[in-house]
């Protein structure tokens, strides 16, 4: 039996498709419409879910509806209506996050400049320390952090004994702390 304009409920409340079929091919234009307007500059996916979410709680709560037809267009713009304002005040909520993900992101992007300055105004104090320091003690420094190169190998280039460039390094580590008092070395 195909659901008509007479019996659409009866056949609704007894879980029959056809009566859904009947709702949505009847009721549609005024389901989407109530959705547009309260769910305007939304974008379409958002108005589509609404409307489905709309026909599937008619679906499930058909036993609810106790009138006739001209009750069930009222009941079923209420349903729109108030599932469009749910959809709004959540996609508001979503956009509300995203735009609070948004300032945070920000925040640590400047927090990551201003460390990264930072860490550059260090460095750039501690090279002025060093070239400071006597020509052999300054190269002995380069060559350790800078080249990266071990105490073995500067003793090798620079002609002198392990232990003389390990001393070097001690005692111009010494002269920078008290050059740069308070500062932290980064090396």
């Amino acid at each position: 039996m195909k659901s008509s304009s007479t019996h659409f409920i009866v056949r609704l409340k007894k879980q029959k498709e056809d009566a859904l079929e009947f709702i949505i091919d009847e009721y549609m234009p005024l389901v989407k419409t109530i959705a547009v307007k309260v769910l305007h500059g939304m974008r379409q996916p958002d108005i589509d879910e609404c409307v489905n979410d709309v026909f599937l709680t008619v679906w499930q709560n058909a036993h609810q509806f106790h009138g006739e037809r001209q009750d069930f267009k009222k009941w079923i713009g209420m349903i729109a209506k108030y599932k469009a304002i749910d959809r709004y005040r959540q996609a508001k909520r979503q956009q509300e996050r995203e735009q609070s993900d948004e300032r945070l992101v920000e925040k640590a992007s400047t927090f990551r400049t201003e460390e990264s300055i930072l860490k550059q105004e260090e460095r750039n104090e501690l090279l002025a320390a060093i070239s400071r320091l006597q020509d052999d003690d300054r190269d002995i420094f380069l060559m350790k952090y800078y080249l990266e190169l071990s105490n073995g190998e500067i003793a090798d280039t620079l002609g002198l004994s392990k232990a003389a460039v390990d001393n070097r390094l001690y005692r111009g580590k010494k002269i920078l702390a008290t050059n740069l008092k308070g500062k932290e070395l980064l090396i």
